[in-house]
């Protein structure tokens, strides 16, 4: 489990048809074999470690569901490692599963604010709600506004400075996850 809260933009070494190397630093402490990892917000586990790198293998499904497949050396990726008890939930509750992709149509500034919007598949938007949350490449971000196909977030300048979201430019997919508790209440209700 994880917060959304990017503890380090680490910088993608390799990536081979199902493996990404990543460079990093401040998640490598105490990072071993078998360890998850939210890549991008995907949660991943680390099968082999290096002085100042991991790697993590991309099932297929992984390349189906998220954009990890798109990554190519040099590119910027979020890393949070998981939530461990005591920890503070900074965020919100994310789970790593990555619900789909979205795409960036927008971006503009407002204020000392950039205000996003994404495009997300129909089938994700009953999840989503005004200034309710959803985590965009693993970022823990707040809903601004809701359309039909789409949604806005406004992003502060400290997020912009700490995530790979000031890479990202109009065009770019992103990884989407959704609430966890609105898909579970909506399955319960359908029984």
């Amino acid at each position: 489990m994880f917060t959304g809260i990017i503890q380090e933009v680490g910088e993608v070494i390799k990536r081979d048809s199902h493996r990404l190397t990543v460079h990093a630093s401040r998640v490598m402490d105490g990072l071993k074999l078998g360890d998850s990892i939210a890549v991008n917000g995907a949660c991943l586990t680390v099968v082999a470690r290096g002085q100042g790198d991991f790697s993590v293998d991309l099932s297929p499904e992984t390349l189906r569901r998220t954009c990890l497949g798109a990554l190519a050396s040099g590119d910027g990726v979020n890393l949070e490692p998981p939530l461990g008890i005591g920890d503070r939930l900074g965020g919100h509750i994310v789970q790593g599963h990555v619900d789909a992709t979205g795409r960036i149509t927008s971006k503009r500034p407002e204020g000392d604010c950039l205000v996003l919007r994404v495009q997300s598949p129909k089938r994700l938007m009953r999840y989503i709600v005004e200034k309710g949350f959803i985590a965009v490449d693993g970022i823990s971000l707040t809903v601004v506004k809701k359309g039909a196909s789409s949604f806005t977030l406004s992003v502060i300048p400290y997020t912009l400075a700490n995530t790979d979201l000031r890479e990202k430019s109009v065009g770019h997919r992103v990884n989407l996850e959704v609430d966890m508790v609105a898909k579970y209440v909506e399955s319960l209700l359908a029984r």
